[in-house]
């Protein structure tokens, strides 16, 4: 069983902020080629949802905030590896996470559209059309469940 570990980012280690930026660095701006700023100030006012593999390096990631429109939203989602239920269980805990310590179901994300069916699983749904986000085409999804 895996050990998630949950902060609010003044409670990061330094450590711990260098594993999620490099995962993040990895596999938004190197493996998929595009260069955008990672570094928002969003993550100030985030909670920060991650694991880390056997040689302590962040293998999944994930963080929530409230956006402009006081909705709780879902960004970040990355894992290391692919194809063994990582990422699966990383929305699991982030979906844990807003049910049963905040309480709230006004969730929303902005996916890539390749990977909309992996949202649809958790029970979010597609509310947008495309639309090219650093020249990545994404949807805007809501989460259709309910606490």
């Amino acid at each position: 069983m895996r050990r998630w570990t949950i902060k609010r980012f003044e409670e990061l280690s330094a450590y711990e902020l260098y594993g999620l930026l490099k995962l993040r660095q990895d596999v938004f701006i190197v493996e998929q080629e595009c260069i955008y700023p990672d570094l928002d100030d969003i993550d100030y006012h985030s909670v920060h949802i991650f694991t880390c593999d056997a040689d302590k390096r962040v293998s999944a990631y994930a963080r929530i905030f409230e956006n402009a429109d006081g909705k709780l939203q879902v960004g970040r989602v990355c894992t290391k590896e692919r194809g063994i239920g990582l990422g699966g269980e990383l929305l699991e805990e982030v979906m844990r996470f807003i049910k049963q310590e905040l309480k709230r179901d006004d969730i929303v994300l902005e996916a890539q559209t390749y990977a909309v069916g992996f949202y649809e699983r958790e029970g979010f749904a597609v509310v947008s059309d495309e639309f090219l986000e650093d020249g990545i085409p994404h949807v805007r999804m809501e989460y259709g469940g309910h606490l």
